[in-house]
């Protein structure tokens, strides 16, 4: 079974050493090499460690009910963002959220916003960026905040941005994808909350770590990275230094689309593991 608990993060001076990063523009990156990702949080977040499922809709209540027999202790939840996969969620609201976090269920909030030009998914390549990416960061960011706040997610609180499977090659796509998901994390933190990041081990998590490598500022303080038909391996993943995103900063997402039946009740889910902050609840 999972448990929680609350630490404090301090915020991290990075190294100055000068560092270029392929196929990333130098007017990108800081001049610190291999930083921390940044962890100046407005309290000690909650921290979740054990085993969690997201799923597209979120389920009702009497579904997380007959699902305390499983080993599952977390959800993750689509709250927002125009790329979601299921924009309608009946059953999301204030009231659900402090009911499932009242009987001992933690929550991954998981915003789908705007996606990578080069995404793979062809059913996401109409919501990719457009425009300039900084500007449309920070207005998704805030539009993030806003719905979390909406539902009793507190200050505090680990939000994630979703990013799906995208071509690292294009490097033209990797400059406009970096210069979004930096944008949305500062302003996620500005505004108090943890900005965390999911996206696959092979795009998304290993340019996170090629970023980092190159003292790239604004990076997610979290990584939630996909890695399918494996065994949960929080701190062995090969796409991420075992120093960094740790300690308490990461998830691995280690099967997908998987069906699952416990109490009666039978959904399709991803499955994780957690050592990660999940939301505060007012």
């Amino acid at each position: 079974m999972g448990s929680t608990k609350r630490i404090i993060r301090r915020s991290v001076l990075l190294p100055t050493v000068l560092l270029a990063l392929l196929g990333l523009p130098a007017t990108l990156l800081a001049p610190a090499a291999g930083a921390e990702p940044e962890r100046s949080w407005p309290r000690g977040p909650n921290v979740f460690q054990g085993w969690a499922f997201d799923t597209c809709k979120t389920p009702p209540l009497s579904t997380l009910q007959a699902w305390k027999g499983s080993k599952y202790r977390g959800i993750g939840i689509y709250f927002g963002g125009r790329g979601r996969a299921c924009p309608t969620q009946p059953n999301l609201n204030a009231g659900w959220v402090r009911s499932a976090h009242r009987s001992g269920w933690r929550l991954l909030p998981l915003y789908v916003g705007s996606q990578a030009p080069c995404v793979a998914n062809k059913n996401k390549r109409k919501v990719t960026i457009r425009g300039n990416p900084e500007q449309v960061g920070t207005s998704e960011a805030r539009d993030a905040v806003a719905r979390a706040k909406a539902l009793g997610i507190a200050p505090g609180s680990a939000l994630y941005l979703d990013m799906e499977a995208y071509n690292l090659r294009n490097t033209s796509c990797t400059s406009t994808t970096l210069g979004y998901i930096r944008a949305w994390n500062r302003e996620t933190r500005r505004l108090d909350y943890v900005p965390g990041f999911y996206s696959s081990a092979d795009s998304g998590a290993r340019h996170m770590e090629r970023a980092r490598q190159a003292g790239t500022r604004d990076l997610p303080s979290v990584m939630w990275f996909a890695r399918w038909h494996s065994r949960p391996n929080l701190y062995g993943e090969p796409e991420l230094s075992r120093q960094a995103w740790r300690p308490h900063l990461r998830i691995h997402q280690y099967a997908g689309n998987v069906t699952e039946s416990h109490g009666g009740r039978r959904l399709i889910i991803d499955r994780n593991q957690v050592d990660a902050p999940v939301a505060v609840i007012q």
